[in-house]
């Protein structure tokens, strides 16, 4: 072995070990307080079954929410929710990815409340250096209240994917070759909470809560997952294609054809609104066009 290939394995070897450095926690335990804390209103935040199970409760008095303690540049991030049951109209379920800056990057995921024996809505909704107003919403094909189901989001340098228990329902492209802003250099926590939005919820806000003489709404969260990678300062390292930033490679730079039809299937049947065939917002913008 030559000076220049000794020197080359070493280069190598030194990367890996970066890598792995960095990329050492980008996984879960599974035990809430390992890779998150509570954002507000801890006394109305529970958790059960040894930190692997959280509740956060919506009252008169307050709402609640969870961060994750690290932040992450791209990667795949999932939870099982459980919706409040009845009448829960004028509530927010909210489950995202936030940057926390003034030209803020978010991935929204938000459960709009219902009238007991109407179907929930799921809103998304996708903000790029500061500028959002990318909402889709669809119904739900399934009672979110009976049982545990998982969302997941994909988010890679090529698209956003919002998945729900398998299933895709959105993709959003990254066209920033285009000149459109696209969430590619803000690393984001993942946040969830409940909260009192009756003022736009349900009905445009004209259905208000009704609030429940004993106890309260009450989100239910478990099997919180990240397969991400968290954040150095360095984004080289979160951009890089490798094993470990699996959603980098090339073969993920595009929809599946069983990804593709079920997401056609999806639209198909249970869209409600899209700002992309908003006519009241005027013409359509670029990125309509040039979707997955």
């Amino acid at each position: 072995m030559n000076t220049k290939q000794g020197y080359m394995i070493c280069v190598w070897l030194l990367y890996g070990l970066i890598c792995c450095t960095v990329s050492s926690g980008r996984g879960t335990s599974g035990v809430f307080d390992d890779d998150y804390y509570v954002t507000w209103a801890p006394d109305h935040v529970t958790r059960l079954n040894a930190a692997r199970e959280v509740h956060i409760a919506l009252d008169r008095r307050s709402g609640a929410g969870f961060a994750s303690k690290k932040a992450y540049l791209f990667g795949k991030f999932e939870m099982q929710i459980k919706l409040p049951p009845g009448n829960s109209a004028g509530t927010v379920v909210a489950y995202y990815l936030y940057s926390n800056q003034p030209n803020r990057d978010e991935i929204d995921i938000e459960f709009l409340g219902n009238v007991e024996g109407t179907k929930y809505i799921m809103q998304t909704n996708i903000f790029s250096n500061g500028y959002g107003n990318r909402e889709q919403r669809i119904h739900l094909w399934f009672d979110p209240t009976a049982r545990f189901h998982t969302y997941t989001v994909l988010w890679t340098r090529f698209y956003i994917l919002f998945v729900v228990d398998g299933i895709p329902i959105r993709a959003h492209k990254n066209n920033a070759g285009l000149g459109i802003p696209y969430p590619r250099r803000q690393p984001m926590s993942l946040y969830a909470s409940i909260w009192n939005g009756e003022d736009w919820a349900t009905n445009g806000g004209k259905t208000k809560i009704s609030w429940r003489r004993n106890g309260a709404f009450v989100a239910e969260f478990r099997e919180l997952k990240m397969d991400a990678c968290a954040w150095n300062g360095n984004p080289r390292f979160c951009k890089a294609s490798t094993p470990l930033n699996w959603w980098n490679q090339r073969k993920y730079a595009f929809l599946t054809p069983t990804q593709t039809s079920r997401l056609a299937w999806v639209r198909k049947y249970f869209l409600l609104y899209d700002y992309c065939n908003d006519k009241s917002r005027g013409i359509p913008t670029l990125e309509c066009s040039h979707r997955l």
